[in-house]
């Protein structure tokens, strides 16, 4: 029988991944020579603001908590401009008219304590083909279990350009479309009602092509 994993007990495997993760927080990325500042800084964000933005005011929500959210200096450093309402804004929390974003990243010491309680929108952008096959189930079930109002995440289903200390390649998780679709529908019965968009991107070639799986 295949083992269970949850949070109170992650697999071996998981523990193994943390702590590559944290090496890379403080060493950098040795392979494509990133310094550790720059290093899972946040830059995979900005591309699925507009994304978010929308699901925001479609549900009214004021809290966020951004699972993974590596460095967190996506909060502090990047002015968003809206072509729409021609409005340029100093950061993204401006930008999505929120009263609170919490960052949450367990290979990241000021960021690693996990929140406590529910938050209106959680997002968990590059993050979930980091994770562990044997641990996605459960973390899943996390990431739905905290949003209050929306879910939102997006998963490469391609090799990163980044590798682990260890020399493997930092996108563990690779499957096709349908076993995404299985997980997120097993994880979704847990929360009927509950609104999640999931951005799942394949690269066809020289192109990435997305597609969407939303409630």
């Amino acid at each position: 029988m295949k083992a269970r994993y949850t949070r109170a007990s992650p697999s071996p495997r998981y523990r193994r991944l943390l702590e590559q993760y944290r090496l890379l927080h403080e060493n950098g990325e040795q392979h494509l020579g990133i310094p550790p500042e720059l290093t899972f800084a946040g830059q995979s964000l900005p591309p699925q603001a507009a994304h978010i933005k929308r699901l925001i005011r479609s549900t009214g929500s004021r809290s966020l908590l951004d699972y993974g959210s590596g460095k967190g200096t996506q909060y502090h450093l990047r002015r968003m401009v809206d072509p729409e309402e021609g409005i340029d804004y100093p950061d993204i929390r401006s930008y999505w008219g929120v009263d609170e974003i919490r960052c949450y990243d367990p290979g990241y010491e000021p960021f690693a304590q996990l929140p406590v309680g529910t938050f209106d929108a959680v997002i968990c952008t590059d993050v979930l083909e980091h994770i562990a096959e044997e641990d996605i189930a459960w973390i899943l079930d996390e990431l739905f279990a905290f949003a209050r109002k929306f879910l939102f995440a997006n998963v490469a289903c391609f090799p990163a350009r980044k590798r682990l200390p260890s020399g493997a390649n930092a996108h563990c998780t690779i499957k096709p479309l349908r076993w995404w679709e299985e997980q997120i529908a097993r994880a979704a019965r847990s929360r009927p009602g509950l609104v999640y968009e999931f951005r799942l991107a394949q690269r066809k070639q020289a192109e990435l092509k997305e597609t969407v799986i939303a409630a």
